[in-house]
């Protein structure tokens, strides 16, 4: 079996572009990836392009060999736009050596551990800016089969007006989740918001309600300042999904930073590198809540991922866009008493609709306010 071509296809779906590959070989079989980056998708394209001669002509077999040779095909290597060209190549790679032998991804990862994975909606609350929409928003959650949901109770204007107000409102949201949620569990999106004079402010408002995690409060770069602050606040810290290898994941780590690691599959090197940096989480007692914002090809490599690390603790899933990933898929996925299950087929089990995005052009990456994105 041969590679024959590499195809890319974009589309604009909500907040960002989708961008899939498809591998093509010889023998008629093809592999589906993902690179959906927020941001300069046009690069990623254009990175796939020039990574292309390195895998045409050659034998598919053995992803983690082709990981190697493309990872050190550059001088500068590295950086978001290279390892998310990186991982939609590997996700695809692994896709079909699974179709080639006809087993699951999971399989080849060493089995599965699990079938069902539990899942959280993501991005949810969006415009429950009253105690009673929190309430009867956390209510539809549970409602959904969710046994926890993922929300941002405040925003940057609102600290910029005044951070004393903002936290009581959010406190305010957050008593009535609770009330709404049960014992569902309540994680926090901070979106590198906060900082590590307000992030303990806003531990403080919302510890009555015992919020699961508080994700990104600071921004990313600096594993220590994040360690410093997983020590000062008592909510555990959720980070990782803006970490691209378990090279930059072995210094927040190593220093204590967060107890819970989200490495993005689409971002971090694909199946070849995200379950090394789940590994290496595993030494620390670590456990991966994988970040998962993109598309069905996204969605289902995260759950073969998630099928088979030990240290698995919960699925994103991007519960606005259900319907939308579910028709943009061959096979939607399924969803059962707050669990995803597993695709049965080889390789991911699915392949991507595009007749279903046909009207989805992409388009430009809006930029966001620099002066909106921190708040010290």
């Amino acid at each position: 079996m041969k590679i024959t071509a590499i195809h890319t296809f974009k589309y604009w779906v909500d907040w960002c572009n989708w961008l899939f590959v498809r591998i093509d070989t010889d023998e008629g079989l093809c592999g589906w990836g993902e690179g959906s980056l927020h941001g300069a998708i046009d690069a990623v394209e254009a990175h796939i392009s020039e990574l292309a001669p390195q895998l045409i002509g050659q034998d598919p077999a053995g992803p983690e060999r082709h990981w190697h040779r493309l990872y050190h095909a550059w001088r500068w290597r590295g950086g978001a736009v290279s390892q998310t060209a990186l991982s939609a190549l590997d996700i695809a790679l692994w896709d079909l050596e699974g179709k080639r032998l006809g087993v699951p991804v999971a399989r080849l990862l060493g089995g599965a551990i699990r079938t069902k994975l539990r899942a959280y909606a993501s991005h949810w609350l969006q415009g429950a800016h009253t105690p009673e929409a929190a309430f009867e928003g956390a209510r539809e959650a549970v409602r959904r089969g969710f046994t926890a949901f993922k929300c941002r109770p405040f925003s940057a204007e609102g600290l910029r007006n005044g951070e004393a107000a903002e936290l009581r409102r959010a406190a305010g949201l957050m008593e009535a989740a609770r009330e709404g949620a049960g014992d569902a569990e309540i994680f926090i999106e901070c979106s590198e918001l906060l900082s590590p004079r307000t992030a303990p402010m806003l531990d403080a408002a919302l510890k009555p309600y015992r919020m699961g995690w508080f994700e990104e409060p600071i921004p990313f770069e600096n594993a220590r300042a994040m360690a410093q602050l997983q020590r000062t606040i008592d909510t555990p810290i959720a980070t990782g999904e803006r970490l691209l290898s378990r090279f930059e994941y072995r210094e927040l780590l190593e220093h204590g930073g967060c107890r819970i690691v989200q490495p993005d599959l689409m971002h971090a090197g694909g199946f070849t590198e995200v379950r090394k940096i789940a590994a290496l989480a595993d030494t620390w007692y670590v456990p991966v809540a994988p970040h998962n914002p993109g598309g069905p090809i996204c969605t289902a490599a995260a759950m073969h991922l998630a099928a088979s690390v030990p240290n698995f603790l919960i699925l994103e899933q991007m519960e606005p866009q259900r319907a939308l990933r579910d028709r943009a898929s061959n096979i939607p996925i399924r969803f059962e008493a707050g669990h995803m299950l597993l695709p049965e087929g080889p390789g991911l089990g699915i392949e991507p609709n595009l007749d279903a995005l046909a009207e989805m052009s992409a388009r430009p990456q809006p930029m966001s306010d620099p002066a909106g994105s921190l708040y010290w």
